[in-house]
């Protein structure tokens, strides 16, 4: 089989701050905006990674959730517990010093992790965990 990852989702709250913190601090490149009915689905991807992208998506718009599930999704979104993702970098310090500069909530600053990688972890403005690992 010959499979790869070409998107993934993580909800925001707030397309705005979304965008502007993957693709003013992160250095993302911006693919596509699309609105309908009042809501935004933004795709952003790294650049020079043209076939990985990342959809940034109101979870609230997810067809089939009760108003139960939309409190939860909320809530598990303000705690940082709903979406999850792994970045890699090269530069790891140099890295944490532009998230450090922006407005990004630091969860961990630059550890190394007992299971053998060198990572840190801040939360986008939706309050998604985004851990990135030190590439060797």
């Amino acid at each position: 089989m010959d499979i790869t990852i070409h998107s993934s989702f993580l909800p925001h709250n707030d397309p705005d701050a979304s965008l502007a913190f993957y693709r003013d601090t992160l250095g993302f490149e911006v693919r596509n905006d699309v609105g309908h009915g009042g809501r935004r689905w933004i795709t952003i991807g790294p650049r020079g990674q043209p076939a990985t992208s990342i959809v940034l998506y109101p979870p609230d718009a997810s067809p089939g959730i009760t108003d139960d599930e939309r409190r939860t999704i909320a809530a598990m979104m303000a705690k940082g517990t709903f979406g999850i993702i792994l970045f890699a970098t090269r530069d790891l310090a140099r890295s944490f010093e532009r998230l450090q500069a922006s407005d990004a909530e630091i969860v961990q600053e630059p550890t190394d992790q007992p299971y053998g990688v060198r990572d840190c972890a801040v939360r986008d403005p939706a309050g998604n965990m985004i851990r990135i690992q030190q590439l060797a």
